[in-house]
């Protein structure tokens, strides 16, 4: 939905429009899902964040002036909200020297046992996508909430410093700030452990499938990341081995969709606890 369309439909929910509600949800959901996922890592957080996310622009939506474009206003609900979500997730938030150990001690065991799957096996080459999509999450879990918010907007949803100072309420030049640090430290964690970005480095995404699947971090059988639907795939390059800078590995990546219709189960929601729909 385009953004004048878009603002069409917010004011008609604000003057109590039920269908207009609903459809301004469905306008959003895919972005706070994408979002809440980069923030909290497992798809079951993002779920559970993306519904929380969701009823509080449902029932501060009569707050919204205007001012901005909705998008960006969605942007700071839902960044208010996922800096303070669930102390404990169910991807564990860690510095990038634990990660560091674990990405050697993964790659060791790899070494030292056979592949749960055949390299030859069409499944092998599922598992490897797994390990990569599972990795280069928890690489954003290795940075502080505030600067993978900075990062993830302005890095990978490429936002300029002026959205995003508005989305996360601070001064551009603190924004920036922010983001540049993040920038520093993902890039030299990349530079230096990530077989993907520097072919120097010893890592290798197939090497820590074995390790990944006996630890439980990914599972053969129903793949966290590859059963998320994808809402954009275009930016998706098939050859991720060629990337070379920490943008170009997390923009490469699938912009996901929500795996729910909140829409229609938040108008529900809103029904039943009301009996009618009632913005003000």
């Amino acid at each position: 939905m385009e953004d004048h369309q878009l603002h069409s439909r917010v004011e008609a929910a604000q003057a109590g429009d039920a269908d207009a509600l609903q459809d301004v949800v469905r306008a959003v959901q895919h972005d706070v899902f994408a979002l809440a996922l980069r923030i909290v890592g497992h798809r079951d957080d993002a779920h559970d964040a993306t519904q929380e996310v969701l009823i509080r622009v449902v029932t501060k939506l009569a707050s919204f002036r205007g001012e901005s474009r909705f998008r960006t206003w969605v942007y700071r609900v839902a960044s208010n909200a996922l800096l303070n979500f669930r102390v404990e997730l169910k991807m564990r938030e860690q510095t990038f020297a634990e990660a560091g150990d674990q990405l050697d001690a993964g790659y060791e065991y790899g070494e030292s046992i056979a592949a749960p799957v055949a390299p030859d096996d069409p499944a092998h080459a599922a598992l490897v996508t797994e390990v990569k999509l599972f990795c280069t999450q928890g690489m954003l879990m290795c940075l502080d909430r505030p600067q993978r918010l900075a990062y993830v907007l302005g890095e990978i949803l490429e936002l300029d410093s002026e959205d995003g100072a508005a989305i996360l309420e601070i001064t551009p030049e603190a924004f920036r700030k922010r983001l540049s640090r993040a920038r520093s430290a993902m890039a030299a964690f990349l530079q230096s452990r990530c077989g993907v970005a520097n072919p120097q480095c010893r890592c290798r995404c197939e090497k820590l499938v074995p390790a990944a699947v006996a630890r439980g971090f990914i599972d053969a059988r129903r793949p966290t990341y590859q059963t998320i639907p994808i809402h954009r795939a275009d930016r998706l390059r098939e050859d991720i081995e060629q990337l070379r800078s920490a943008a170009e590995v997390f923009r490469s990546l699938p912009v996901y969709a929500s795996p729910s219709d909140f829409a229609s189960a938040i108008r529900s929601w809103i029904e039943g606890e009301s009996g009618r729909l009632d913005m003000h």
